[in-house]
């Protein structure tokens, strides 16, 4: 009798992974599409929402919170290199994930990743247009505008989180075991 190969993870999961980046890069591309040219909210400023949520207009050219901002063409282009580099080694780890969470996960943080990079491309800086803020008469917070590809990559980072911290234990074989190749595993 011949051991049995390594099983590969289910193309499934790969595939979900795959599906998941799609919709996401094309559900931020088209609410930006509409944001910027049907909606025209450059033109109409601040757009309030909710007491804590509005709707503005703000041009990303760094990473996340605007860090390591970059005005010209070499920055701009090192950002976008750096931003296919991580996607690239995304869609390896996608497609060796052996779990349905880890692949819906790292396909929120790549079409997030392709999201924002199709906007640095086209625009030389990122969309973002959410607003959430608290105000009160003796407080106020605002956080950094946000666009939907920066929200899909959060909750891609916290399943993934979760998966490596309470997620199931992966199963591994034991090599004490006798796999019925011939040999006897000597088990103490």
């Amino acid at each position: 009798m011949t051991p049995l190969a390594p099983r590969s993870p289910p193309r499934s999961h790969a595939a979900l992974g795959a599906l998941t980046a799609v919709l996401i890069a094309a559900i931020d591309q088209a609410s930006k599409l509409w944001l910027l040219f049907v909606f025209d909210l450059r033109a109409r400023g601040v757009v309030t929402l909710t007491p804590f949520l509005d709707l503005v207009l703000a041009w990303n050219k760094g990473i996340s919170f605007s860090l390591f901002a970059q005005d010209g063409t070499f920055g701009r282009w090192a950002l976008l290199a750096l931003t296919l580099v991580a996607i690239v080694l995304l869609a390896i780890w996608l497609a060796r994930s052996s779990s349905g969470l880890t692949a819906v996960a790292l396909g929120l943080i790549i079409g997030g990743a392709i999201g924002n990079a199709i906007d640095r491309f086209a625009y030389g800086a990122v969309v973002d247009f959410v607003r959430f803020h608290i105000t009160t008469e003796r407080f106020e917070f605002n956080w950094a505008v946000f666009n939907l590809a920066d929200a899909a990559i959060v909750f891609g980072v916290i399943f993934l989180l979760y998966e490596t911290l309470w997620g199931a234990p992966q199963k591994r074989p034991d090599p004490r075991q006798n796999d019925g190749g011939g040999d006897t595993a000597i088990v103490p």
